[in-house]
């Protein structure tokens, strides 16, 4: 069975660091768990994983926040992966910081990527999993907000966070959506 797992994101070191980049922070988790290597390759940098028998197949879209669906399409289609075999990982700023929230289809909720992604593939049913940011900002600061640092406070608590973000991604991968999303939303 083969699965695709997408890290929201943008490219670049000016990015690296940031609250919108939580995506590619947790599959360089995953992919550093997995001993598995990011290459780059069309649209994306790519990575190759496996677990419990599982082939697991991690993008970091190359193309900005608001082009992430290219790169969800052309990989899908490459790999043959089917769209119920898909997991978008991103920031929410309505969740606070580090609660994690998986769904199995949904509206964009404002969010650029999910919304080139569902105008691109045609439909908002798709797994995603959201990782909390909070909305810690002044009125009118969002982007300076999302395409910030973490604070030291965050920071203390983000490597055990995207622990249990990549425990989503096991779960989904072996468990399936619906029993990963009862056994660990909100936790």
């Amino acid at each position: 069975m083969k699965y695709l797992i997408i890290g929201l994101g943008n490219p670049g070191s000016k990015y690296e660091r940031t609250r919108h980049n939580i995506g590619f922070l947790v599959l360089d988790e995953f992919a550093k768990e997995h001993k598995a290597e990011f290459e780059l390759d069309r649209h994306a940098e790519v990575a190759r994983a496996k677990f419990k028998g599982r082939s697991i197949i991690l993008v970091k879209p190359t193309t900005f926040m608001n082009l992430s669906g290219k790169a969800v399409n052309y990989w899908m289609q490459q790999e043959k992966i089917p769209i119920e075999n898909i997991l978008v990982i991103s920031d929410d700023l309505a969740l606070p910081f580090g609660t994690l929230r998986m769904k199995g289809k949904g509206s964009d909720g404002g969010h650029n990527g999910y919304k080139d992604i569902q105008a691109t593939l045609n439909t908002p049913v798709y797994a995603r999993l959201r990782f909390g940011i909070g909305s810690e900002f002044n009125k009118g600061n969002q982007s300076d907000y999302v395409l910030g640092e973490w604070d030291s406070k965050e920071k203390e608590a983000l490597g055990e966070r995207i622990a249990k973000a990549n425990e989503f991604i096991k779960g989904f991968t072996t468990i399936g959506l619906n029993r990963t999303m009862s056994n660990w939303n909100g936790k």
